[in-house]
Protein backbone atom coordinates (compact mmCIF):
# COMPACT_ATOMS: atom_id res chain seq x y z
CA UNK A 1 0.00 0.00 0.00
CA UNK A 2 1.64 3.37 -0.60
CA UNK A 3 2.01 5.62 2.22
CA UNK A 4 -0.21 8.25 3.22
CA UNK A 5 1.25 11.48 2.32
CA UNK A 6 1.66 13.89 5.51
CA UNK A 7 -0.41 16.37 5.89
CA UNK A 8 1.50 19.98 5.60
CA UNK A 9 1.28 22.24 8.82
CA UNK A 10 -1.31 25.45 8.07
CA UNK A 11 -3.08 27.93 10.46
CA UNK A 12 -6.29 25.62 10.53
CA UNK A 13 -4.39 22.38 11.83
CA UNK A 14 -2.04 23.71 13.66
CA UNK A 15 -2.94 23.88 18.03
CA UNK A 16 -2.41 24.79 21.28
CA UNK A 17 -1.24 28.15 20.79
CA UNK A 18 -3.87 29.29 23.92
CA UNK A 19 -1.01 28.00 26.33
CA UNK A 20 1.28 30.24 25.27
CA UNK A 21 -0.91 33.62 26.91
CA UNK A 22 1.20 31.86 29.79
CA UNK A 23 4.14 30.99 28.27
CA UNK A 24 5.50 33.43 26.66
CA UNK A 25 6.58 35.86 29.50
CA UNK A 26 8.50 33.23 31.16
CA UNK A 27 10.36 32.31 27.80
CA UNK A 28 11.54 36.25 27.51
CA UNK A 29 14.18 36.05 30.07
CA UNK A 30 15.91 33.30 27.12
CA UNK A 31 16.24 36.30 24.42
CA UNK A 32 19.56 36.96 25.54
CA UNK A 33 20.86 33.65 25.88
CA UNK A 34 22.95 33.31 22.14
CA UNK A 35 21.64 32.81 18.80
CA UNK A 36 21.18 30.29 15.95
CA UNK A 37 22.16 31.55 12.85
CA UNK A 38 21.96 29.32 9.13
CA UNK A 39 24.97 28.96 7.07
CA UNK A 40 24.63 31.84 5.41
CA UNK A 41 24.43 33.53 8.29
CA UNK A 42 21.35 35.64 7.28
CA UNK A 43 18.96 34.26 9.60
CA UNK A 44 18.97 35.09 13.33
CA UNK A 45 16.72 32.70 16.21
CA UNK A 46 16.74 33.40 19.59
CA UNK A 47 16.67 30.80 22.33
CA UNK A 48 13.09 31.95 23.40
CA UNK A 49 11.61 31.38 19.87
CA UNK A 50 13.01 28.29 19.55
CA UNK A 51 11.92 27.21 22.58
CA UNK A 52 8.50 28.36 21.28
CA UNK A 53 8.52 26.45 18.10
CA UNK A 54 9.16 23.23 20.18
CA UNK A 55 6.59 24.01 22.54
CA UNK A 56 4.34 24.09 19.72
CA UNK A 57 5.70 20.84 18.29
CA UNK A 58 4.54 19.00 21.39
CA UNK A 59 0.74 20.48 21.30
CA UNK A 60 0.41 19.65 17.34
CA UNK A 61 0.53 15.99 16.32
CA UNK A 62 0.76 17.46 12.81
CA UNK A 63 4.40 18.68 13.23
CA UNK A 64 6.43 15.46 13.74
CA UNK A 65 9.56 16.14 12.50
CA UNK A 66 12.27 19.30 12.66
CA UNK A 67 11.57 19.81 9.36
CA UNK A 68 7.79 20.37 10.50
CA UNK A 69 9.25 23.20 12.67
CA UNK A 70 10.85 24.57 10.49
CA UNK A 71 7.66 24.66 7.73
CA UNK A 72 5.55 25.87 10.68
CA UNK A 73 7.89 29.02 10.79
CA UNK A 74 6.91 30.45 7.69
CA UNK A 75 3.07 30.81 8.69
CA UNK A 76 2.01 33.93 9.14
CA UNK A 77 0.46 33.07 12.61
CA UNK A 78 3.11 31.62 14.07
CA UNK A 79 5.32 34.39 13.56
CA UNK A 80 3.02 36.86 15.34
CA UNK A 81 2.15 34.59 18.39
CA UNK A 82 5.54 33.32 18.99
CA UNK A 83 7.69 36.77 17.61
CA UNK A 84 9.76 34.73 15.02
CA UNK A 85 10.78 35.23 11.16
CA UNK A 86 10.78 32.00 8.67
CA UNK A 87 13.82 29.87 10.10
CA UNK A 88 16.09 27.53 7.78
CA UNK A 89 16.45 24.10 9.36
CA UNK A 90 20.11 24.52 9.49
CA UNK A 91 19.56 27.27 12.30
CA UNK A 92 16.90 25.10 13.70
CA UNK A 93 19.60 22.22 13.94
CA UNK A 94 22.41 24.89 15.06
CA UNK A 95 20.21 25.85 18.02
CA UNK A 96 20.34 22.58 19.71
CA UNK A 97 23.89 23.41 20.49
CA UNK A 98 24.47 26.77 20.76
CA UNK A 99 21.69 26.97 23.76
CA UNK A 100 22.03 26.05 27.11
CA UNK A 101 19.62 24.02 28.15
CA UNK A 102 20.33 24.54 32.30
CA UNK A 103 18.54 28.02 31.52
CA UNK A 104 15.21 26.08 31.16
CA UNK A 105 15.64 24.93 34.81
CA UNK A 106 14.11 28.28 36.20
CA UNK A 107 11.17 27.95 33.93
CA UNK A 108 10.46 24.15 35.23
CA UNK A 109 10.72 24.98 39.14
CA UNK A 110 8.41 28.33 38.56
CA UNK A 111 5.72 26.43 36.70
CA UNK A 112 5.40 23.45 38.97
CA UNK A 113 5.62 26.08 41.87
CA UNK A 114 2.38 27.75 40.68
CA UNK A 115 0.21 24.68 40.84
CA UNK A 116 -1.65 24.22 43.78
CA UNK A 117 -0.52 21.93 46.70
CA UNK A 118 -2.01 18.06 46.29
CA UNK A 119 -4.86 17.60 48.62
CA UNK A 120 -4.43 14.06 51.19
CA UNK A 121 -7.44 11.69 51.34
CA UNK A 122 -8.61 10.90 54.75
CA UNK A 123 -6.26 9.26 56.76
CA UNK A 124 -3.43 9.81 54.25
CA UNK A 125 -2.00 13.28 55.15
CA UNK A 126 1.34 11.60 56.21
CA UNK A 127 2.14 10.84 52.36
CA UNK A 128 1.30 14.91 51.64
CA UNK A 129 5.02 15.38 50.69
CA UNK A 130 5.55 11.85 48.49
CA UNK A 131 8.01 11.79 45.73
CA UNK A 132 8.40 9.67 42.95
CA UNK A 133 12.00 8.88 41.76
CA UNK A 134 12.51 6.42 39.18
CA UNK A 135 14.60 6.96 35.49
CA UNK A 136 13.32 6.05 31.88
CA UNK A 137 15.56 5.48 28.31
CA UNK A 138 15.26 7.60 25.17
CA UNK A 139 16.28 5.37 22.43
CA UNK A 140 18.80 7.18 20.43
CA UNK A 141 20.86 6.47 17.08
CA UNK A 142 23.72 4.24 17.17
CA UNK A 143 25.46 7.86 15.21
CA UNK A 144 25.20 9.12 18.49
CA UNK A 145 27.87 8.24 20.15
CA UNK A 146 28.00 10.31 23.25
CA UNK A 147 24.54 8.50 24.44
CA UNK A 148 26.82 5.24 25.70
CA UNK A 149 24.04 2.38 26.49
CA UNK A 150 24.78 -1.22 25.56
CA UNK A 151 27.17 -1.38 22.76
CA UNK A 152 27.73 0.89 19.62
CA UNK A 153 25.11 -0.62 17.64
CA UNK A 154 22.66 0.35 20.98
CA UNK A 155 22.51 3.81 22.15
CA UNK A 156 20.30 5.74 24.54
CA UNK A 157 20.27 8.81 26.65
CA UNK A 158 18.22 8.32 29.83
CA UNK A 159 16.43 11.16 31.77
CA UNK A 160 16.20 10.71 35.46
CA UNK A 161 12.64 12.34 37.14
CA UNK A 162 11.48 13.70 40.53
CA UNK A 163 7.80 13.33 40.58
CA UNK A 164 4.90 14.76 43.24
CA UNK A 165 2.43 11.87 43.39
CA UNK A 166 -0.30 14.36 44.94
CA UNK A 167 0.28 17.32 42.84
CA UNK A 168 0.88 15.12 39.76
CA UNK A 169 3.40 16.54 37.89
CA UNK A 170 7.30 16.47 37.17
CA UNK A 171 9.72 18.78 39.70
CA UNK A 172 13.02 17.76 38.89
CA UNK A 173 14.95 16.24 35.65
CA UNK A 174 18.05 15.91 34.57
CA UNK A 175 20.21 14.61 31.44
CA UNK A 176 22.50 11.60 30.90
CA UNK A 177 23.89 8.51 28.77
CA UNK A 178 22.06 5.29 28.89
CA UNK A 179 23.72 4.06 31.20
CA UNK A 180 24.40 7.11 33.92
CA UNK A 181 23.96 6.39 37.34
CA UNK A 182 20.45 6.63 38.64
CA UNK A 183 21.66 6.65 42.60
CA UNK A 184 24.09 9.76 41.16
CA UNK A 185 21.51 11.92 39.49
CA UNK A 186 18.88 11.59 42.54
CA UNK A 187 21.74 12.36 45.23
CA UNK A 188 22.32 15.59 43.00
CA UNK A 189 18.32 16.31 43.21
CA UNK A 190 17.78 15.78 46.69
CA UNK A 191 15.76 18.02 48.54
CA UNK A 192 15.18 18.68 52.22
CA UNK A 193 11.12 18.09 53.16
CA UNK A 194 10.37 15.41 51.04
CA UNK A 195 9.44 11.88 51.17
CA UNK A 196 10.99 9.55 48.49
CA UNK A 197 9.22 6.35 47.02
CA UNK A 198 12.18 4.20 45.24
CA UNK A 199 12.45 1.15 43.56
CA UNK A 200 14.55 -1.95 43.80
CA UNK A 201 17.07 -0.08 41.33
CA UNK A 202 18.57 2.67 44.21
CA UNK A 203 18.54 -0.12 46.97
CA UNK A 204 21.83 1.41 47.61
CA UNK A 205 22.68 2.29 51.70
CA UNK A 206 24.78 4.77 51.71
CA UNK A 207 22.12 6.44 49.79
CA UNK A 208 19.31 5.24 51.59
CA UNK A 209 21.54 7.08 54.40
CA UNK A 210 22.45 10.38 52.21
CA UNK A 211 18.26 11.07 51.60
CA UNK A 212 18.25 10.85 55.92
CA UNK A 213 20.97 13.60 56.01
CA UNK A 214 19.37 15.45 53.65
CA UNK A 215 16.42 16.06 56.32
CA UNK A 216 14.23 14.08 54.17
CA UNK A 217 12.71 10.65 53.95
CA UNK A 218 12.16 7.36 51.86
CA UNK A 219 10.49 4.28 51.04
CA UNK A 220 12.09 1.78 49.21
CA UNK A 221 12.37 -1.93 48.06
CA UNK A 222 15.24 -3.28 48.87
CA UNK A 223 16.39 -7.10 47.79
CA UNK A 224 15.22 -10.66 48.83
CA UNK A 225 18.82 -11.57 50.06
CA UNK A 226 18.98 -8.07 52.52
CA UNK A 227 20.19 -9.32 56.02
CA UNK A 228 19.72 -7.06 59.22
CA UNK A 229 19.35 -7.57 62.71
CA UNK A 230 15.50 -7.28 64.64
CA UNK A 231 15.31 -4.14 67.34
CA UNK A 232 11.96 -5.07 67.37
CA UNK A 233 9.15 -6.69 66.27
CA UNK A 234 6.11 -4.58 65.98
CA UNK A 235 2.30 -5.67 66.00
CA UNK A 236 0.84 -5.84 62.54
CA UNK A 237 -3.17 -4.18 62.76
CA UNK A 238 -6.29 -5.46 60.77
CA UNK A 239 -6.32 -2.57 58.58
CA UNK A 240 -2.40 -3.25 57.54
CA UNK A 241 -2.84 -7.31 57.03
CA UNK A 242 -5.50 -6.07 55.15
CA UNK A 243 -3.68 -4.16 52.96
CA UNK A 244 -0.81 -7.08 52.37
CA UNK A 245 1.48 -6.13 55.54
CA UNK A 246 2.82 -10.05 56.72
CA UNK A 247 5.93 -8.29 59.37
CA UNK A 248 6.57 -5.13 61.04
CA UNK A 249 10.29 -4.67 62.14
CA UNK A 250 12.79 -2.19 63.49
CA UNK A 251 16.11 -3.29 62.66
CA UNK A 252 19.77 -2.42 62.09
CA UNK A 253 19.54 -3.19 57.85
CA UNK A 254 22.63 -4.59 56.27
CA UNK A 255 26.14 -6.71 57.75
CA UNK A 256 28.95 -6.17 59.32
CA UNK A 257 30.34 -3.95 56.26
CA UNK A 258 27.04 -2.63 54.11
CA UNK A 259 25.42 -1.79 58.00
CA UNK A 260 28.53 0.64 58.54
CA UNK A 261 26.74 3.33 56.95
CA UNK A 262 23.74 3.75 58.83
CA UNK A 263 23.60 5.99 61.86
CA UNK A 264 20.02 5.33 62.85
CA UNK A 265 18.05 2.04 62.78
CA UNK A 266 15.28 1.71 60.06
CA UNK A 267 11.54 -0.31 59.39
CA UNK A 268 11.77 -3.22 56.95
CA UNK A 269 7.77 -3.68 56.25
CA UNK A 270 7.11 -7.03 54.62
CA UNK A 271 3.83 -6.74 51.95
CA UNK A 272 2.40 -9.69 49.60
CA UNK A 273 1.36 -8.47 46.84
CA UNK A 274 -1.95 -9.76 44.34
CA UNK A 275 1.20 -10.80 42.07
CA UNK A 276 2.66 -13.36 41.51
CA UNK A 277 6.66 -14.23 41.07
CA UNK A 278 8.65 -16.62 38.66
CA UNK A 279 8.09 -20.16 40.84
CA UNK A 280 3.94 -19.35 41.16
CA UNK A 281 4.17 -18.14 44.62
CA UNK A 282 2.37 -14.24 46.11
CA UNK A 283 5.20 -11.50 45.30
CA UNK A 284 6.79 -10.56 48.55
CA UNK A 285 8.22 -6.77 48.85
CA UNK A 286 10.99 -6.20 51.41
CA UNK A 287 10.36 -2.12 52.21
CA UNK A 288 12.65 -0.24 53.78
CA UNK A 289 11.88 3.21 55.63
CA UNK A 290 13.40 5.69 58.04
CA UNK A 291 9.68 6.59 58.91
CA UNK A 292 9.16 5.29 62.34
CA UNK A 293 5.55 7.06 62.83
CA UNK A 294 3.57 6.29 59.38
CA UNK A 295 1.15 3.27 59.68
CA UNK A 296 2.18 0.26 58.02
CA UNK A 297 -0.29 0.21 55.90
CA UNK A 298 0.17 3.97 54.40
CA UNK A 299 4.09 2.82 53.91
CA UNK A 300 3.01 0.25 51.44
CA UNK A 301 0.26 2.48 50.02
CA UNK A 302 2.71 4.99 49.55
CA UNK A 303 5.39 2.15 47.53
CA UNK A 304 2.55 1.69 45.19
CA UNK A 305 1.54 5.41 44.57
CA UNK A 306 5.08 4.49 42.97
CA UNK A 307 3.41 3.67 40.05
CA UNK A 308 2.17 7.28 38.87
CA UNK A 309 5.94 8.24 37.85
CA UNK A 310 5.58 5.56 35.08
CA UNK A 311 2.47 6.68 33.88
CA UNK A 312 3.87 9.97 33.25
CA UNK A 313 6.36 8.54 31.30
CA UNK A 314 3.82 6.81 29.28
CA UNK A 315 2.57 10.28 28.83
CA UNK A 316 5.92 11.87 27.86
CA UNK A 317 6.73 9.52 25.33
CA UNK A 318 4.07 8.04 23.94
CA UNK A 319 1.70 11.43 24.11
CA UNK A 320 4.05 14.22 24.08
CA UNK A 321 6.23 12.29 21.47
CA UNK A 322 9.88 12.18 23.23
CA UNK A 323 10.19 8.80 21.76
CA UNK A 324 10.94 10.80 18.33
CA UNK A 325 14.77 12.56 19.08
CA UNK A 326 14.85 16.17 17.37
CA UNK A 327 18.22 16.39 17.71
CA UNK A 328 21.55 14.29 18.02
CA UNK A 329 23.58 16.19 20.48
CA UNK A 330 23.40 15.83 24.10
CA UNK A 331 22.27 19.33 24.65
CA UNK A 332 19.46 19.28 21.70
CA UNK A 333 18.33 16.03 23.54
CA UNK A 334 18.44 17.86 26.92
CA UNK A 335 16.57 21.44 25.61
CA UNK A 336 13.89 18.61 24.32
CA UNK A 337 13.04 17.04 27.68
CA UNK A 338 13.39 20.06 29.64
CA UNK A 339 10.64 21.71 26.95
CA UNK A 340 8.58 18.32 26.92
CA UNK A 341 8.79 18.58 31.15
CA UNK A 342 7.76 22.34 30.60
CA UNK A 343 4.65 21.11 28.25
CA UNK A 344 3.37 19.08 30.96
CA UNK A 345 3.20 20.99 33.29
CA UNK A 346 1.40 23.89 31.35
CA UNK A 347 -1.40 21.21 30.57
CA UNK A 348 -1.78 20.99 34.27
CA UNK A 349 -2.08 24.54 34.64
CA UNK A 350 -4.50 24.42 32.31
CA UNK A 351 -6.44 21.44 33.70
CA UNK A 352 -6.44 23.05 37.48
CA UNK A 353 -6.16 19.81 39.08
CA UNK A 354 -4.25 16.67 38.75
CA UNK A 355 -5.86 14.91 35.47
CA UNK A 356 -8.07 11.59 36.07
CA UNK A 357 -7.65 8.80 33.78
CA UNK A 358 -10.62 9.82 31.76
CA UNK A 359 -8.93 13.64 31.69
CA UNK A 360 -5.77 11.80 30.75
CA UNK A 361 -7.51 10.11 27.84
CA UNK A 362 -9.36 13.45 27.06
CA UNK A 363 -6.38 15.09 26.05
CA UNK A 364 -5.27 12.67 24.43
CA UNK A 365 -7.78 12.61 22.33
CA UNK A 366 -7.82 16.35 21.75
CA UNK A 367 -3.74 16.23 21.45
CA UNK A 368 -4.22 14.05 18.45
CA UNK A 369 -7.15 15.92 17.03
CA UNK A 370 -10.39 13.59 17.58
CA UNK A 371 -11.75 16.20 20.31
CA UNK A 372 -12.30 19.86 20.00
CA UNK A 373 -11.20 22.72 22.73
CA UNK A 374 -14.77 22.83 23.50
CA UNK A 375 -15.74 19.10 24.56
CA UNK A 376 -12.01 19.09 26.45
CA UNK A 377 -12.83 22.12 28.15
CA UNK A 378 -16.46 21.02 29.25
CA UNK A 379 -15.34 17.46 30.61
CA UNK A 380 -12.19 19.38 32.83
CA UNK A 381 -14.90 21.37 33.88
CA UNK A 382 -17.57 18.71 34.80
CA UNK A 383 -14.27 16.79 36.81
CA UNK A 384 -14.35 19.99 39.04
CA UNK A 385 -17.48 19.92 39.85
CA UNK A 386 -17.57 16.44 40.75
CA UNK A 387 -14.24 16.33 42.91
CA UNK A 388 -15.87 19.67 44.94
Amino acid sequence: MAAHKKAKPTEKNLQGFKYFDILNPLLERLHSVGTARDRAKNRELFFDQYAALILLYFFNPILTSLRGIQQATTLEKVGRLLGCQPTSLGALSEAAHVFDADALREIITELAGRIPAGIPRDGQEALRDLTAVDGSLLPALPRMAWALWLDEDHRAAKMHLTFEVLRGIPTQVTVTTGNGSENDQLRAMLQSGRLYVIDRGYAEYQLFQDIIDARSGFIGRIRDNAVWQVVEERPVSDRARAAGVRSDRVVWLGGDDSGAVFKQPLRVIEVVTDKRDAHGRPEVLLLATDQMDIDAELIALGYRFRWSIELFFRWFKCILGCQHLLSTCRNGVTIQVYLAVIASLLVSLWTGRKPSKRTYEMICLYLSGWASEAELLAHIEKQKKQAS
